[in-house]
């Protein structure tokens, strides 16, 4: 047994490694090199970093644009009793500072980055400090202009190897073509080509597409007729709710999910459908990320999504257990006609682009030449409002002013609420005696929290008033008091996108939007979108080979099972019982004529299937009648 198998039997409990997972882990770990994986969805790939890691002394940065993703693996490494912090938009400077610090001293081994932290001074001047082991880049694809999430804030990735130049980078993505992986392992400034690339193919996943108009109907037949787990993929946040409800009318457990629903209620859901206490969770794509349910059967797209890439992403939550599951996707004429359209929404104008740009400087109270390096809290509804702009317009514009570098835009963000004790145990203790009515107050939260001197914990109000038969807003008071005092500092629960301007504002004429990030990248979501649409009309071809031919592999063998393979196979079927019936008659009426009544007789086969075919031959003159009205062989 290898020392990395080892360590996975030991940390998770696998007495093996997947197809192909040791090999990336021996390229990036024994032989020092950069390596990309390509991996599809559920393919295991935090293993990838997570295992070398913890075999090596020293750190492993991952950098990821999730954070929802960065904090959920955070806290399975704590569960695992392995040390990792998270650093993203949104924490104080206190609390990153912090959380570096530990790093350098605390013998942590894991440090999760969003991309745009990276570049920073407070962690470009601690980072000579950290003794790093490994630079894993998660969801890879985002540094290609060409991919279909491209992020610029990953561009500046690369940047940190003349601090780090022989450190290797790992990349993982379950989502490139081949141009697109080119690209990444160019950007990333790779010192050699060096790809691992599984193959897409999910043999256990059945791919269906059904054109039909009452798509409601038909979801509840699937859901009637399929056990097990499930998601339903909607386009907007109403129709989550609304088809929800349609299935629990009909007896179907279910439940809606999407990125506006309060933080706990979106926690509970997940915890309901991951602990199966709700059978089918209708979302918008806000659903799944991250999320290792292995056991989902049937995963249903009730409309058309943007690209390939996202369609075969989410399809891929089905069928992780490698059993069977479906991918059964439903269209009708209006959503390829609105998919069409969403071009016009997805590239505003550029003028509407530096409009929205000026407008939110505006908004923000940001004069010309200011704004750098600063952060805001972001109420995308409010500005839509007030400026009376078409909200998806503008969710797009912040997209291409984020492309060109003049700001980072981050979507809806909870922070629990977390504190750190300011002084030491000793100090804290004169405090308490010469503060007798807090006493109580702090001993609460030193019973409750552990680690409160060394790092930001996250506390949980409610909680700590429900250990004293308190209100929440009592315990927040106490809290308020003893950061008035400087013994903790406290940072409230907080819920908001945010506005990261990386350059100072300009006026509204000295903003560019370039050829490269607007007409050739809109030229390539026609493309995309074209992609998706050939691949729901096309009926003469596997699903699977059509899935696999856009990630590049071209000699995929038909899966079998799809809907083209299973109405392929049923005409197969079809023509073998035609040519025996046929062959049959044949014999019958070649050198014999026979009356109609006797040659049905005379087959044994269905009734209704021999009358049809022998109608048919009549039609086709290969059986005539003669002169005394019996059939015999024409040919």
């Amino acid at each position: 047994m290898s020392r990395y198998t080892e360590i996975l039997e030991k940390i998770w409990g696998y007495p093996s490694f997947r197809a192909m997972q040791e090999d990336i882990i021996i390229s990036v770990a024994d032989h020092n090199k950069d390596t990309l994986g390509l991996l599809p969805t559920g393919g295991g790939k935090s293993i990838l970093f997570q295992v070398p890691a913890l075999a090596k002394k020293g750190v492993c940065i991952v950098v990821t644009p999730l954070i929802a993703l960065m904090k959920d693996q955070v806290e399975n490494l704590k569960r695992q009793n392995i040390k990792a912090i998270a650093v993203y938009t949104g924490m104080t400077r206190h609390e990153i500072g912090i959380a570096l610090d530990n790093i350098v001293f605390g013998n942590y081994k894991f440090l999760y980055l969003s991309p745009e932290r990276l570049g920073t001074e407070l962690f470009l001047a601690k980072l000579p400090s950290m003794n790093i082991n490994l630079i894993a880049i998660d969801e890879a694809h985002c540094i290609s202009q060409w991919g279909y999430d491209f992020r610029p804030s990953y561009l500046k990735i690369a940047d940190i190897r003349q601090h780090l130049p022989n450190i290797p980078i790992l990349a993982l993505t379950a989502t490139a073509t081949p141009e697109v992986a080119d690209d990444i392992q160019e950007k990333l400034q790779f010192k050699e080509p060096n790809l691992f690339r599984k193959s897409f193919e999910r043999t256990n996943l059945i791919y269906i597409v059904r054109k039909v108009e009452d798509k409601l109907r038909y979801l509840l037949k699937i859901a009637k007729t399929t056990k097990g787990t499930a998601v339903v993929y909607v386009r907007n946040r109403k129709k989550t709710r609304e088809i929800a409800q349609f299935l629990q009318k009909n007896n179907i457990s279910a439940d809606y999910f999407h990125a506006g629903i309060d933080p706990k209620e979106k926690d509970r859901k997940q915890d309901a459908w991951k602990n199966n206490k709700i059978r089918i969770i209708v979302s918008t794509n806000a659903f799944g990320m991250g999320i290792d349910k292995s056991d989902v059967r049937f995963v249903v797209h009730m409309g058309l999504p943007d690209t390939v890439e996202a369609y075969f992403q989410e399809a891929g939550r089905g069928g992780r257990d490698e059993k069977t599951a479906y991918a059964v996707l439903l269209y009708n004429n209006m959503d390829i006609a609105n998919l069409k359209r969403s071009i016009a929404n997805a590239y505003p104008e550029r003028e509407m682009i530096k409009k929205i740009y000026t407008a939110l400087a505006n908004f923000l109270q940001i004069p010309i030449g200011a704004g750098k390096g600063f952060s805001y809290d972001f109420n995308i509804s409010e500005f839509a409002r007030r400026y009376k702009l078409p909200i998806l317009q503008v969710f797009s514009s912040l997209k291409f002013l984020q492309r060109e570098g003049y700001l980072e835009f981050t979507e809806e963000i909870f922070q629990s609420s977390k504190l750190i004790f300011n002084v030491g145990q000793e100090d804290l203790y004169r405090f308490q005696v010469a503060n007798a009515n807090l006493d109580a107050f702090i001993k609460l939260i030193l019973r409750t929290y552990s680690g409160v001197f060394s790092n930001y914990t996250n506390i949980n109000e409610y909680r700590l008033a429900k250990k004293v038969n308190t209100t929440k807003d009592v315990i927040y008071k106490y809290l308020q008091k003893l950061a008035k005092f400087k013994i903790i500092t406290y940072i409230p629960q907080r819920k908001t996108p945010y506005i990261i301007y990386t350059e100072e504002r300009l006026d509204d004429k000295s903003v560019w939007i370039s050829k490269n990030n607007y007409d050739n990248l809109k030229n390539r979501q026609i493309q995309r979108i074209d992609s998706i649409i050939n691949y729901i009309t096309n009926n003469d071809k596997c699903r699977s080979q059509m899935l696999l031919a856009y990630f590049g592999e071209k000699d995929a063998k038909e899966c079998g099972n799809c809907d083209y393979c299973s109405r392929k196979e049923k005409q197969s079927i079809l023509k073998k019982e035609y040519d025996l019936i046929k062959l049959k008659a044949k014999e019958l009426t070649e050198n014999k004529a026979v009356t109609f009544k006797e040659l049905i007789d005379k087959i044994d086969k269905d009734e209704d299937k021999v009358i049809k075919i022998i109608r048919e031959l009549q039609e086709n003159k290969i059986i005539i009648t003669d002169d005394k009205l019996k059939l015999v062989w024409a040919e």
